[in-house]
């Protein structure tokens, strides 16, 4: 993976770096400013926010050119495929210096389980757009841990899997295929079984 040498400069100068985010949202109209000042004074060294189609891509990239230590991923969400967003308009998004991923990408059976086999073809298209422009890719996976992993195993881009949710099996077979696995606040809920164990072998 190549980044630039200011995306690697904000890395190392600071432990927090808040590698998903989705600051594109209403909820934070009229303080995102405020918030993206405090939060930098206060040590978050960078931020990735991620887009979920074109538009919201197009605001992370916004975001990205105004503020030095944010950066943005582009990409269709599995939710967001009624959007109208093609992966061609997402390779012109990703055009740009302060783009640093495809994503959020991936599969959700969970809400979206009526368009398993669009959401599959254009995740690889995505995957396969990622490999092209060498950039990891942000995957999101919602009960669909059997295509998520036979489709990574079968492209194997870099990346991240992230809000993990899957078997100490299925972290170990990311883990050989050189991807990072994301773990989410549901680390401590007290009646989450498999998180804890999966962490332990990260």
């Amino acid at each position: 993976m190549e980044y630039s040498s200011d995306f690697i400069t904000d890395i190392n100068k600071s432990p927090i770096f808040d590698s998903h985010s989705h600051y594109d949202d209403s909820r934070f109209d009229g303080i995102r400013d405020e918030l993206f000042c405090s939060m930098h004074k206060n040590g978050v060294s960078g931020i990735v926010t991620c887009g979920c189609d074109a538009q919201s891509s197009q605001k992370a990239l916004d975001m990205a050119q105004k503020y030095d230590f944010v950066y943005a991923a582009v990409g269709i969400h599995p939710e967001n495929l009624d959007s109208g967003t093609t992966v061609a308009q997402i390779k012109e998004l990703a055009d740009n210096k302060k783009c640093v991923a495809i994503g959020e990408i991936g599969l959700d059976y969970y809400w979206s389980a009526d368009k398993k086999q669009q959401q599959i073809e254009v995740f690889k298209e995505q995957i396969k757009l990622s490999k092209e422009l060498n950039l990891p890719i942000i995957v999101h996976d919602r009960d669909a841990h059997c295509d998520t992993l036979n489709i990574l195993k079968e492209y194997k881009p870099k990346g991240v899997v992230h809000c993990f949710s899957g078997s100490i099996e299925m972290a170990q077979e990311l883990l050989k295929l050189g991807m990072y696995i994301g773990v989410g606040g549901v680390i401590n809920f007290k009646n989450e079984k498999k998180l804890p164990d999966v962490v332990k072998i990260i």
